[in-house]
């Protein structure tokens, strides 16, 4: 007889993660602790468009949505920049036809939602998980609608409840060797829009993901399918500038008038969103275990909360989904099994793109523009293209290699920055980049390094 399963969390990865248990066979009920989004508008400020790649499309697919989705997504192939002086660079993300996807957090959950009560999932809104009873196996829940509270006892249960999970604070709290570390950024990020224009036209170019790159700061734009863009700026809390700095309409006006001119142009709202929209903290969650036995399992950011930087963590809590499916078909629903290996695959890659994530925002913030970087990268594009079995670079390991781990891509991407530190330091780098003794110079640097 197969476990019956709990789902704390009805968000991205509860979402999918309830659509495979239920193909492979089980019952599934998963428990929100917000009201059905389906039903209401989505709050103004907290709707962050998220970034789908191979490795989250790759999941979509394999329960048969991503045609769905593909309606509502919009391909980036590069990075528009954005310069002070009101100039702009394209910096393309890959080889030809590679691209990510802008899509909506708010439709792409509708949508994974209704994909999962078509498979006879039952998703119980507006309740509230109080407290797990680990010797009986028993959820305490509060409905905050009625305010009732009221016990649901299950074989199985994954909490999957976010960054700030209540599923894995009890399980810590319960665990007399539960390791924790939280770690905040010094930077918060508030949502923008840039509307459409006449008759829904695209204000910039609609196949890239814009950035406004400034040192310690930076501003981004994803498209949207109405024509909109939604932006975000990511900024520090404290300092000049920060938004303690910013204290009046005037002041976020005219800040951005003279940092993001540009965007500034095309935002009427922006004084109002400034001030209206909230503030939100960035934090990065490392934990360890993730399981109990074979009753319990923490997923996708309740696991591993990262940053935005590389835009993975919707992708990273999808690939968990796809890595436990095929884990339940190899070891034929052992879940004592299942579940010691799903931790002992996933950790180390939650905390490689952990760490990749951090490192991504010094890169998008600042070295994105830095004519070094630039160069770099064209040495390392010129080089992968004649030795692709020998060279792929860091971003498209992670974004474009749904094959490689993480973790691995973490390692590789290390040792080949090494490698470009001493390429860099070459004299007259900018005249010989794309010479014989560069290229022989790198061959013999990753002959020696394997």
């Amino acid at each position: 007889m197969k476990k019956e399963i709990t789902i704390i969390g009805a968000g991205l990865v509860g979402s999918l993660l309830s659509i495979y248990l239920s193909k492979q066979g089980y019952q599934v009920n998963i428990y929100e602790r917000r009201s059905d989004m389906r039903k209401i508008k989505m709050q103004a400020g907290r709707s962050i468009n998220l970034s789908l790649s191979d490795r989250g499309i790759k999941a979509l697919e394999e329960v048969g949505l991503m045609d769905e989705v593909r309606k509502i997504a919009i391909p980036m192939h590069g990075r528009q920049l954005h310069h002070v002086d009101g100039s702009q660079k394209y910096q393309a993300y890959g080889k030809d036809g590679q691209f990510i996807n802008s899509v909506s957090r708010g439709e792409l959950n509708c949508t994974l939602m209704d994909l999962a009560e078509s498979h006879q999932v039952n998703i119980h809104f507006s309740e509230r998980c109080d407290h797990i009873d680990w010797k009986e196996n028993e959820i305490h829940f509060t409905n905050t609608e009625k305010n009732e509270k009221h016990i649901v006892k299950q074989d199985l249960i994954f909490g999957s409840d976010g960054a700030y999970a209540a599923s894995r604070l009890t399980h810590q709290l319960q665990h007399n060797r539960f390791n924790y570390d939280q770690n905040y950024i010094d930077f918060g990020y508030k949502e923008l829009t840039i509307p459409a224009g006449e008759n829904g036209a695209f204000l910039m170019e609609k196949y890239a993901l814009h950035i406004w790159p400034r040192g310690n700061y930076m501003l981004i734009a994803l498209p949207n399918i109405d024509g909109s863009f939604t932006c975000t700026l990511f900024f520090p809390f404290e300092g000049k500038p920060s938004f303690e700095s910013i204290k009046t309409p005037e002041d976020s006006r005219a800040f951005f008038n003279e940092i993001f001119p540009d965007a500034a142009a095309m935002m009427p709202e922006l004084e109002k969103e400034f001030f209206n929209n909230a503030t939100s903290s960035l934090v990065t969650v490392r934990c360890f275990p993730w399981i109990r036995a074979d009753k319990f399992a923490l997923i996708g950011d309740a696991a591993h909360a990262i940053v935005p930087f590389f835009g993975q963590g919707m992708n990273c809590g999808f690939e968990d989904c796809a890595v436990l499916n095929k884990l339940i078909t190899k070891h034929n629903h052992n879940w004592a099994l299942i579940l010691d290996e799903y931790q002992t695959l996933r950790k180390p890659d939650g905390d490689a793109i952990a760490t990749l994530a951090l490192n991504n925002f010094v890169e998008m913030r600042d070295k994105v523009a830095d004519e070094s970087f630039i160069l770099q990268k064209k040495i390392e594009a010129h080089f992968s293209a004649k030795y692709p079995e020998k060279w792929t670079p860091a971003y498209s390991l992670v974004t474009f290699s749904p094959e490689v781990r993480y973790s691995e891509a973490l390692s590789r991407g290390n040792k080949q920055q090494a490698i470009m530190d001493e390429v860099m330091k070459t004299e007259n780098i900018q005249e010989i980049w794309d010479s014989a003794q560069i290229e022989e110079m790198m061959l013999a640097a990753i002959n020696k390094m394997n």
